[in-house]
Parts: C-alpha cells; structure tokens; sequence
C-alpha cells in the first residue's frame, strides 16, 4: 500500500516592523542612508518607542504617514496642526485638574507644594497651546522696519495721530509761536522793515533831517 507523503504549508517570514524597506535606485549605499535619515526616519522611530503601540506598528508605515503629514503642511493645510493642539490643550487641562485634585487630598505641606507647582506648570502650558492654536488660526500682520543710523542720532517711529507724535507736532508749533514773539515790537506791534527808524542818541550825527 502506498502511503502518502503530506507536506506541511509554511507561512511567508513575518517582516521586521523594525525595518525599513528601500528600493533600489543608483545611489550609493551612503546617499541612500542620507536621504532616509533626512527623511525623518530616525523620527519616525523615535515616536514608535514614545506611542506605546508595541510591533503591530511598522516603521514603514509611519514614515509614510509622516511624511503625509509633512506634505500637508508644505501644501498649506494646517488642519492637522489646529487637531493636535486642540488635543494638547484639552490634555494639558486634564493634567491640571488631576493634579489639583491630589494635591487638595495632601496632608503634608511639601505635597501641597509640589502638586500644585506642576498643576500650574501644566496649566500655564494649556494656556500657551491655546494662544499657539488661536494666532494660527488668526495670524497677526508682522511689519518689520530698518532703522539705520550713525552716530548719536534718535530715530522716532511713532505715527502720526499717537500721543508722542502729536507733542512732537505742538512743540514744534509751540518753537515758532515763540519766534513770532520775537519779530514783534513791545507795545504789540509788529516790525516794519521798510519803516524809517528814529535816530538815537547814541550818535547824534545820523538824527533824520526833517
């Protein structure tokens, strides 16, 4: 009787998650280790230690999705961007509150002091994150001005209509009010060029013929 023989299928080699495929271009072995370490590989791998999702996520797929997120920020689109800080803030608000609330429940002084030290640190920073999300999405016009001068010279930049500019305004009508005093006689009449002037006594040779 013949007997057959059963062969067992084997399943495909499972892929290091760990790796990164590259296809092969004519760079050199070292250009193609350049373009990935500038690529945000080393990133890439960096935020897979920090997420906690163990093998299941492969380095492959996150530089894909990086640079996803990359190429939507060089096009423009900050949607992303706005989500992450929104969820930030919400987070750092979360920290604030639990670290509040544990530091109400401490006896000891030095509790106290610490959780509540970092309940403000977190909460300052909740702050920060919602200023980041609201200029971004209201950008402030930025106006930037040269001003070169040489020597011990005072440059003023202040607008017209601005407190500063209108003193410097009626200073200046002030300065010239006073010249015009001076061009007037004493008894509130004003000098006359083309008047004959009396003689006086200080040389009584020039008197006026009459």
């Amino acid at each position: 009787m013949a007997t057959k023989k059963t062969t067992k299928a084997t399943s495909p080699a499972k892929s290091d998650p760990n790796a990164f495929k590259v296809t092969e271009s004519k760079d050199t072995r070292s250009q193609t280790l350049a373009k990935l370490v500038a690529g945000g590989v080393l990133s890439a791998v960096t935020l897979k230690q920090f997420s906690g999702a163990g093998e299941d996520l492969e380095v492959s797929d996150l530089v894909g999705e990086m640079k996803k997120a990359g190429d939507e920020a060089v096009a423009g689109d900050l949607g992303r961007v706005e989500r992450m800080l929104a969820n930030q803030m919400l987070t750092l608000d979360h920290l604030f509150n639990n670290l509040a609330q544990r530091s109400g429940r401490q006896d000891a002084f030095k509790g106290i002091e610490v959780l509540m030290r970092l309940a403000l640190k977190a909460q300052a920073q909740a702050r920060s994150t919602a200023e980041a999300l609201a200029l971004l999405k209201n950008p402030q016009p930025y106006i930037r001005q040269a001003n070169m001068t040489t020597g011990p010279q005072q440059v003023n930049n202040a607008y017209a209509g601005t407190p500063s500019h209108s003193g410097i305004q009626s200073g200046a009508g002030n300065i010239q009010s006073e010249q015009n005093k001076l061009l007037e006689a004493d008894h509130g009449q004003r000098l006359d060029i083309g008047a004959q002037a009396a003689a006086g006594r200080a040389n009584q040779k020039l008197e006026t013929v009459g």
